[in-house]
């Protein structure tokens, strides 16, 4: 079995609407609470960061499955949007939304057309992300598969 460890290091100076920083890898980033949560929405916050994870494994997954089958593809983008609900004062992330959009060559047949879509709904159980919030966070995925014009 292999393990793949990931280091975050974290600096908050002051108090609740001040500004922190995070450093992982690649990612540096300052931090701060949303300005929808009456922060100072400096740099990125947890609730963005959860939707890019989410959204970030999605396409990636996606992306891989559709290279080993040999489905090729033109273009591949997505929207993901994150719903967070608040309800007396407790802040839940309810859902987040992936509206991926698959533009296969216009040589693509219709079984090409439907092994995208099957590709584009296994992709979402696939994910390392979305089985870690399985069961707290519901997932919703509106793709749009088209060939090219």
């Amino acid at each position: 079995m292999a393990e793949h460890v990931f280091h975050l290091k974290a600096n908050w100076p002051g108090l609740r609407n001040d500004v922190g920083e995070i450093e992982a890898g690649n990612l540096k980033t300052k931090i701060s609470i949303p300005p929808e949560m009456d922060g100072p929405g400096v740099g990125t916050n947890p609730d963005e960061m959860l939707l890019g994870a989410a959204a970030t494994c999605y396409i990636i997954t996606l992306a891989a499955m559709m290279e080993r089958s040999g489905l090729e593809k033109e273009s591949l983008t997505m929207e993901s949007e994150g719903i967070v609900d608040v309800t007396n004062g407790v802040f839940t992330y309810k859902k987040i939304i992936h509206r991926p959009r698959i533009v296969l060559k216009s040589s693509a047949s219709d079984k090409d057309v439907e092994l995208a879509r099957r590709f584009a709904q296994k992709a979402e159980t696939s994910c390392m992300i979305t089985r870690a919030i399985q069961g707290n966070v519901e997932i919703e995925l509106q793709e749009t598969i088209e060939k090219q014009s």
